[in-house]
């Protein structure tokens, strides 16, 4: 079935005009939808900490941040845009006592939601507005005139009109001049912590490890493996960006395209692919949510002990010292 996609025509910004929005956070997100709604004519609120690097941008960018209870006073929209981890929490000592009947609450995404971290009143709208890039690019693209596709979703319509102030969010943010998909929180949510785990964090840091580790173990300078498995994704990556797999398989050689086509599946087999199918059941009944759940109120030791064992690797040391040769790259150390 083909997505339903909305467009600047579908998406008038009036169910804002004339009203107040109040975002949560001036952190990635919160920042590029403060700014963009603010451009395009909408009152906006930011509730940040007052002496945080955020609370400071905040005021640099022309807004006066306040406490959430002052920013969220009589707002149409509501905007959280904190990380997954303290939501809830904010919600329930900050946000929760100060909601009134026919707000909206609105999310970049389900994780709270649809796990039922935050179990919002009856009578407030529930809805999501996904970006689909990071706050820095829904920003620029905004400014050069475009935007970033966004993703929509309604829990909720507790006022009958939730969708239409979902979707003047999202043309306010600029998301409506490149499309706006229709989704539900379920399936942002599932398939959001899928690709994370699965392909563009945990699959793909583990498949360039394993093949650094498997170069060196076999005699091969670290500095060569480093290149092989690790620099030269990038290159890859943009032409998949750029025109699928199908552009990148066009622009490389014949020799790399035929191991493509004849290796990858011996490297994702089925053995894999069931892995994969674990990984989904595991997030799709709320055991990973639980576990992550638990490790951050836990101190997070677990996640600062894999951390800290894979940012002191031998992989990431050679990484620093060879992208200092590269001059042209911005390097991030961290």
């Amino acid at each position: 079935m083909a997505a339903t996609i909305y467009y600047e025509q579908d998406a008038p910004i009036t169910p804002l005009q004339g009203k107040k929005v109040a975002v949560v956070g001036y952190g990635s997100q919160g920042h590029a939808h403060s700014q963009n709604l603010r451009d395009s004519g909408v009152e906006v609120a930011v509730a940040e900490l007052e002496g945080t690097d955020n609370f400071k941008l905040a005021t640099e960018h022309g807004f006066a941040p306040s406490d959430i209870a002052t920013a969220i006073d009589g707002a149409t929209l509501i905007i959280v845009t904190l990380p997954d981890e303290i939501q809830a929490k904010v919600y329930e000592s900050q946000i929760a006592p100060n909601l009134k009947a026919g707000q909206t609450l609105g999310f970049c995404h389900g994780f709270n939601i649809h796990f039922k971290y935050i179990v919002p009143p009856e009578d407030c709208n529930i809805v999501m507005i996904a970006p689909k890039g990071p706050g820095h690019l829904v920003r620029s693209e905004y400014v050069k005139g475009g935007g970033v596709p966004c993703l929509i979703a309604v829990e909720r319509d507790a006022t009958g009109d939730a969708k239409q102030t979902a979707l003047a969010w999202a043309n306010g943010i600029g998301g409506a001049r490149a499309g706006i998909i229709e989704t539900t929180y379920k399936e942002e949510t599932e398939t959001d912590l899928f690709g994370e785990q699965v392909v563009l964090c945990g699959g793909l840091s583990a498949l360039i490890k394993a093949g650094f580790e498997t170069l060196v173990a076999a005699g091969y300078q670290p500095e060569i493996a480093y290149f092989e498995c690790m620099h030269e994704v990038k290159l890859i990556v943009d032409l998949m960006y750029e025109g699928g797999l199908s552009y990148m398989r066009y622009s490389i050689s014949n020799t790399a395209e035929y191991g493509d086509l004849s290796r990858g599946p011996r490297i994702i087999t089925d053995e894999t692919k069931a892995e994969m199918k674990k990984i989904l059941d595991e997030i799709t009944a709320g055991e990973f949510a639980k576990e992550w759940v638990g490790e951050f109120q836990g101190g997070l030791k677990k996640f600062n002990e894999l951390y800290d064992k894979d940012h002191g690797s031998q992989l990431e040391d050679v990484g620093r010292t060879l992208r200092k040769m590269m001059k042209w790259i911005d390097s991030k150390e961290v």
